[in-house]
């Protein structure tokens, strides 16, 4: 009888062991401070104290890229999920007015593929750069028979702190204050099983750096907005859209007016909406429509807070406002 070892059964430890060595070098770029080189180790370490905040709280978040991944193993384009799969996390804690810290991945495939799983952590490292926050450590996990050949998933955490004093929670808000939209770069990370459905193989190959364009990081220009301006609450547009994501930030009573027309979308909005014949609503919930993070402030901080963003590179607009009323989020035609 032949003798069957762990690799036979499909899990190549050694091949694994010396992947990670290869890329500790790129890893290590992302030390920032607090950090501490842990790649391969049982845990990672930080020291968080090194930030000199009086009153600490630790902010977590943790996410993944969703059916977007499809759309990269299909056309074999790996560089950019790792940049969503942070951004996704990130910001999410940089709502709250946290600094992330520290970011951890998760990696799983039924095989092992060397240049796929380099190609995804390039993304990472990109990605945690951009954020100012260290790549501690991770997992990959090889599981045949879990995955089809070729296939892979992924999962992301962020861990940051910000003084108790400094928690962006929405409380304040007030009728009269203004929504500043930031400008996302496409669809990120949320809507790709509507987009599956909606096109084509040959389409999206046709246009795939535009499906797979990655979700911008707003941790370093946020921050400096805090740093400057009166911010009441922050909200990521992710899944759920407009309509879900904007009311996690409201207080009772509050609710938001956003004027479509007040913002330039990219292509890609322009290629869903005539694809699809949805109506607002269900667009407006679905997708970010080129709309990636709102900040909620006083009319008088708006200014401020679009110069330090345009200094970032990132277009901003007021794009709305807020309304005594039901906690919710209408779309309407009324232009500011």
């Amino acid at each position: 009888m032949k003798k069957i070892t762990y690799k036979s059964a499909g899990v190549d430890i050694e091949k694994a062991n010396n992947l990670i060595t290869d890329i500790r070098k790129l890893v290590n770029t992302t030390r920032v401070r607090g950090s501490m080189d842990s790649i391969g180790g049982f845990g990672g370490f930080f020291d968080p104290m090194k930030y000199g905040i009086k009153d600490p709280l630790i902010v977590a978040s943790t996410d993944g890229v969703g059916t977007k991944l499809k759309l990269a193993i299909d056309s074999g384009k790996h560089d950019t999920v790792g940049i969503d799969l942070v951004a996704m996390s990130v910001n999410d804690v940089i709502c709250t007015g946290a600094r992330p810290l520290f970011f951890l991945d998760y990696f799983a495939s039924g095989k092992l593929d060397g240049k796929i799983w380099t190609g995804v952590l390039k993304g990472i490292i990109k990605g945690c750069r951009e954020s100012g926050c260290a790549l501690l450590g991770g997992e990959t996990a090889e599981m045949p028979g879990m995955y089809m050949k070729g296939d892979y998933d992924l999962a992301g955490f962020a861990v940051g702190v910000v003084d108790r004093k400094k928690v962006v929670d929405g409380k304040g808000t007030t009728p009269g204050d203004v929504i500043v939209g930031i400008s996302s770069s496409g669809l990120h990370s949320n809507g790709y099983s509507l987009i599956r459905k909606l096109f084509s193989k040959k389409e999206l190959n046709a246009n795939i750096d535009l499906f797979l364009e990655p979700t911008k990081l707003y941790v370093k220009p946020v921050l400096e907005v805090l740093s400057k301006a009166r911010v009441r609450g922050i909200a990521h547009i992710t899944g759920g859209g407009f309509i879900d994501n904007i009311p996690r930030v409201l207080p009772d009573e509050r609710g938001v007016e956003i004027y479509k027309g007040t913002w330039r979308m990219p292509k890609v909005f322009e290629l869903v909406i005539k694809k699809s014949g949805l109506p607002d609503g269900e667009l407006y919930r679905t997708l970010n429509m080129g709309i990636g993070m709102v900040l909620v402030m006083p009319a008088s901080d708006a200014e401020k807070a679009m110069k330090v963003l345009s200094k970032h590179r990132l277009e901003s607009r007021v794009i709305g406002k807020v309304v005594k009323g039901r906690r919710e989020v209408r779309i309407v035609d009324k232009e500011l």
